[in-house]
């Protein structure tokens, strides 16, 4: 952002503030200062650890999850944000008069706003503004900080959605930037990383994928990836899709003859694999294509993927015509076979606009206070696909506001192409142009067409939309009618909107790991997905009695620690009003004093109906396994002492294991069955489903990790360089262990300490 770290003014005055400062007013004596100091430096340290939270999140990527985004709640501990810790709301309002002595310190809503304003500068920034609890209600940017927050100060002339706001702001936090075109990337940046309660959210922010031609080895690579491009070569896309970017793999593989293989299988190959066999690859592994040849071949494809695909396809046709002139008629037709791919990947795109090498195409649909936008990518003259978003907005916000807001979040980590055509003028549009145009180090344009080619993709893109919302109101309805069922069924007094599904999977107690998916309104949220890897020690191999109370254990301690301020009264009822138990407040160290506080009598169905983000806590539980899982299940809800708070429900197999004969085991009941043919029965089946898939996708990746593990991974000290210069020297790991010590002194990069920890790591018994 061009901004220098941010910094703590005790007396803020506005003539001393530097762009690129931050403003911070703070209530109470010093010592109150001290710690509102300390949670600011928190804050700042989540802010900073952001970009490491992408990078591991996106490194590791499981081919399971490099579809759904699915996340560890062991690796979430570890890498995600943490939460604004307990004393969050000492964050408050200090009123400075002339002398820069505290005037009051009790304030909130339109009275804070009104005297925090006085000390604001006439520069551009980004605000924020916080709850009681020290949660982010908003960001927004400003041209002026001083005249766009003095407009929240006023006492009437809000819509009921920005009044509420107001009403709930106990603080502020401020930070001025050089232009407001830095404002607007920093607002969009914490937007989509706080993810505030009262701004428009993008739901789906998972990364795009790409396709990596490598250029960090002799004969480069044809990929896909997604996450951090730490890797060296050339990235192509965004695509819309995993798929998207497979299947033109797999078209460029019969145009190009590229391979797609690691750079271990390649090193470790003797003879050509099958893919050379069915000419999708020119086997540069085992010398079928000399080095010059294959580099020519990559040097085809980046122009093809560049936008030079006629220089290409000419190239080729000339190449065809000249080997049939010499009559040598195998190569001809090793030519025109590549040609006939290449009309492949081209015919196969949908719509293929000429003189559009480069643009993204953006629509937007409102109905049923739903909003609906469709993207579509152009890249190289191509389509590379489409896919749709559902953002949170009020559903009071014009369509031109949730684009802009879109807009923004959606290029915070996704470049920016050359051209973006809207179907209606954006606030800010000349604003976000130099805005991208300044983060892509590249002119950017934004336009609106009225007619022609252009026009006709936004009017596609728009019947995308429109269609796409029309199939997410069907979904969520459908899906509003089976919850209503499950709240009949099992006698809830609402129903849930969050469902919670537990499993195991393992192979005689290996690679054991628990799975927890998540239902709701709007179907699965793979993004609320969690796994755990199964750490008890004290756990038979193969009880899936106690791998189940670890996995509960685990997964509900975490809940009272964040929230416990919104945890059930009791099970099948409403959200609590009244403070958590005393055992359970002495767990949950981030708990406010008084849990009453965090959600007022009144205001708890209006925030529902304000924030459609999934609950914390559960409406209903869902345990693969009948009494003897249900027992474990309780032992612990009752030793966390939250078993009259939580439904829990198990699902046993039925006679003979047959699906539609399952029986139920709940709490104060006998277990029971449902009729074969209840639309209920089939929901908790596919729920259950969806989570022996999930566990089941989770073991598998575990247990291929674990078999290709290698062990000089264990040795302290050894990274991948050198592992690579070790397993160069000697061939394999095998052979490291059995090496002596003066052998392994010969090694580049291995001194002779670590050659020592390494032969002593081999021959530890010995």
């Amino acid at each position: 952002m061009g901004r220098s770290r941010p910094q703590r003014h005790s007396n803020p005055d506005a003539s001393a503030l530097q762009p690129g400062e931050d403003i911070d007013f703070s209530a109470g004596d010093a010592s109150l200062g001290e710690q509102g100091g300390a949670r600011e430096e928190d804050v700042r340290r989540d802010e900073d650890d952001d970009d490491d939270v992408d990078d591991v999140d996106t490194a590791d990527l499981a081919d399971e999850a490099f579809e759904d985004g699915e996340e560890d709640e062991d690796d979430l501990a570890a890498v995600a944000p943490s939460a604004p810790p307990a004393n969050a709301a000492l964050i408050e309002a200090i009123d400075w008069d002339d002398a820069g002595h505290k005037v009051s310190g009790d304030l909130k809503g339109a009275e804070l706003i009104a005297a925090l304003v006085r000390r604001l500068p006439n520069s551009p920034g980004v605000y924020r503004m916080f709850g009681a609890d020290g949660e982010i209600l908003y960001v927004g940017k400003a041209r002026s900080l001083k005249k766009r927050v003095s407009s929240y100060s006023r006492s009437g002339g809000h819509t009921q959605r920005i009044a509420r706001m107001i009403a709930k702001t106990q603080a502020m936090e401020f930070v001025t930037t050089r232009t407001e075109t830095e404002a607007l990337l920093l607002e969009a940046n914490l937007i989509k990383r706080l993810r505030p309660r009262f701004n428009v959210l993008m739901r789906d922010d998972k990364s795009f994928p790409y396709i990596l031609i490598s250029q960090d080895h002799a004969a480069p690579a044809i990929l896909k990836h997604r996450g951090a491009r730490s890797r060296k070569g050339r990235y192509f896309g965004p695509f819309a899709s995993a798929g998207a970017v497979g299947r033109t793999i797999n078209a460029l593989q019969r145009a190009f003859l590229l391979r797609t293989c690691s750079d271990s299988v390649y090193d470790s190959r003797t003879r050509p694999c099958l893919l050379y066999q069915i000419k999708r690859c020119s086997g540069p592994c085992t010398g079928e294509v000399s080095e010059a040849e294959y580099a020519e071949l990559v040097d085809e494809a980046t122009a093809f993927l560049s936008g030079r695909s006629s220089d290409v396809k000419t190239m080729l046709s000339h190449s065809m015509q000249s080997a049939s002139t010499d009559l040598d008629f195998e190569r001809a037709a090793v030519y025109r076979d590549r040609l006939a791919a290449l009309s492949h990947v081209q015919g196969h795109q949908g719509i293929n606009p000429e003189g559009i090498e480069e643009a993204d195409v953006f629509a937007i649909h409102q109905e049923g206070g739903l909003t609906s936008i469709q993207v579509f990518f152009f890249r190289t003259g191509q389509n590379w696909g489409n896919r749709a978003y559902f953002p949170k907005a009020d559903p009071s916000l014009e369509p031109e506001a949730v684009l802009t807001a879109f807009l923004g979040q959606f290029y915070d980590d996704t470049p920016a192409p050359r051209l973006i055509l809207l179907p209606l003028m954006v606030e800010d549009e000349a604003l976000l142009a130099e805005a991208l145009s300044l983060k892509a180090d590249r002119k950017v344009r934004i336009e609106v067409p009225v007619r022609g080619a252009k026009r006709d993709l936004v009017d596609h893109a728009a019947s995308n939309a429109k269609e796409a919302l029309g199939r997410r109101l069907a979904e969520t309805s459908t899906q509003a009618r089976l919850l209503d069922g499950l709240k009949e069924t099992f006698g809830l007094s609402r129903p849930p909107r969050r469902v919670e599904v537990y499993d195991n999977s393992h192979i005689m107690g290996t690679a054991a790991v628990g799975a927890m998916i998540v239902a709701g309104p709007e179907g699965f949220a793979k993004n609320q997905y969690r796994k755990f890897n199964i750490k008890g020690e004290d756990i038979t191999p193969g009880d899936d009695f106690g791998m189940m109370k670890e996995v509960i254990r685990r997964r509900f301690s975490r809940l009272i620690k964040d929230h416990a301020a919104t945890m059930p009264a009791t099970a099948d009822t409403a959200r609590a009003t009244d403070a958590a138990p005393a055992s359970i407040a002495q767990e949950a160290e981030a708990t406010p004093k008084d849990a009453a506080d965090a959600i007022p009598p009144g205001e708890a169905l209006d925030d529902m109906a304000d924030d459609a983000a999934m609950p914390a806590w559960p409406d209903l539980v869902l345990i693969d396994g009948g009494k003897g899982q249900m027992s474990a299940v309780r032992a612990i809800l009752d030793e966390l002492g939250i078993a009259d708070r939580i439904t829990a429900i198990g699902i046993a197999k039925g006679v003979d294991r047959d699906a539609g004969r399952e029986r139920f085991v709940m709490e104060g009941r006998e277990p029971f069955s449902l009729p074969p043919r209840d639309p209920v029965l089939y929901f908790v089946q596919r729920m259950r489903d969806e989570a022996h898939r999930f566990a089941i996708g989770t073991h598998r990746a575990k247990r291929k990790k674990e078999l290709v593990r290698n062990p000089l991974d264990e040795i302290a000290g050894i990274g991948p360089s050198r592992k690579r210069a070790l397993l160069h020297h000697f061939g394999t790991a095998k052979a490291v262990s059995r090496a002596a010590l003066s052998d392994l002194t010969e090694v580049d990069g291995i001194s002779a300490a670590m050659a020592r920890s390494i032969y002593d790591h081999f021959h530890a018994g010995g």
